[in-house]
C-alpha cells in the first residue's frame, strides 16, 4: 500500500481547513451535550438516593427532564453557531441579518409562533407541574398515564396502550383532570353482572368480604343487576393488573355460592 503523500495531505487540510474546523466542533458539541446529560442525570439519582433513599419523585423527575432537554439544546445550538463561524460567506451574512434583526425577529416570531408557545408552554409545565410522569390524567374525555412531558408536546399512554400527543399548549390552556396529583393511589371499578331476580344482597356481602374493596348495586334494568366493585391500586401502572385480579376473584366468589354471573354485553 503506498503511504499518502505529507505534501498532498497537507495541502488538502489546508484547502479544506474550515469545512474540516466545522466537522470537528459539530462534533465535539454532540458528544460534549452527551456526558453534560448523562452527568445531570447522575448526579440527580445520586443525590435522590443520598437524602431521600429512593428513586427520583415524579416531580423531580419531570423537572429534571426538562432541565437536561435545555442543556442539550443549548450545547448542540452553540456548537452549530461556532461551526457556521468557520465559513467567512456565512459570517457576513449573519452580520447583515444582525443589522436587520428587529424586522428578522418579526418574521421568525411570527413564523414560530407555535413552536415558541409550545416550549413557553412546556417550561411553565414543568415548574408549575399540574402534571408530573407517572400520574393519570384525563384530557378531552381520554385518559391514560403521563409518560414524558417534553418542551414541545406531552406524551400521554392510554389504556388501550394508544399514545395521546399533546402540544403543551393545549395543555396549559385547557382543563385536565389529574387522578393521582395529591394522592398516587388510583381507584379501580369493575361490573359483574347477576342475572333478574338475582339474590343482589348475597351477592354484596361475599364481593364485600375481601378487605378493601366495595360493592354496590350500581344499576338495575331488564336484563340484570350490575354491581360495581371499587378498590385501590398502589399506582397507574398497577390500575389493569388489580382490576383483572378483582374481575376473577368476584366471578369466583359468586360461581362458588352458586350464584351466576355474566359480563356486560
Amino acid at each position: 500500500m503506498v503511504p499518502a503523500d505529507p505534501i498532498t495531505l497537507t495541502s488538502f487540510v489546508a484547502d479544506y481547513d474550515n469545512q474540516i474546523a466545522a466537522v470537528v466542533t459539530l462534533m465535539l458539541a454532540f458528544v460534549a451535550a452527551q456526558l453534560v446529560d448523562h452527568a445531570l442525570l447522575r448526579r440527580a439519582r445520586r443525590l435522590s438516593e443520598a437524602v431521600a433513599g429512593r428513586e427520583l419523585s415524579a416531580v423531580a423527575n419531570t423537572r429534571l427532564r426538562l432541565v437536561r432537554r435545555l442543556v442539550f439544546a443549548t450545547i448542540v445550538v452553540v456548537g452549530i453557531a461556532l461551526a457556521l463561524r468557520q465559513f467567512p460567506a456565512v459570517t457576513r451574512v449573519a452580520t447583515g441579518i444582525l443589522a436587520s434583526s428587529a424586522v428578522l425577529g418579526l418574521v421568525v416570531g411570527f413564523a414560530a409562533r407555535q413552536t415558541l408557545a409550545n416550549g413557553i408552554a412546556g417550561v411553565l409545565l414543568a415548574i408549575t407541574q399540574p402534571i408530573r410522569i407517572g400520574d393519570l390524567v384525563t384530557f378531552e374525555e381520554e385518559t391514560g398515564e403521563v409518560e414524558d412531558v417534553r418542551l414541545t408536546y406531552t406524551y400521554i399512554r392510554l389504556d388501550d396502550g394508544r399514545r395521546l400527543v399533546v402540544p403543551n399548549e393545549r395543555l396549559a390552556q385547557s382543563s385536565i383532570k389529574n387522578h393521582t396529583v395529591v394522592d398516587p393511589r388510583v381507584q379501580v371499578e369493575v361490573s359483574l353482572w347477576l342475572p333478574p331476580g338475582g339474590d343482589a344482597t348475597r351477592a354484596l356481602e361475599l364481593l364485600s368480604a375481601e378487605d378493601g374493596v366495595e360493592a354496590r348495586v350500581a344499576e338495575v334494568d331488564k336484563e340484570g343487576i350490575r354491581i360495581a366493585l371499587t378498590t385501590w391500586a398502589g399506582g397507574a401502572g398497577e390500575r389493569g393488573a388489580v382490576a383483572s385480579r378483582l374481575r376473577k376473584e368476584g366471578l369466583h366468589r359468586l360461581r362458588e355460592a352458586s350464584l351466576s354471573s355474566r359480563e356486560p354485553g
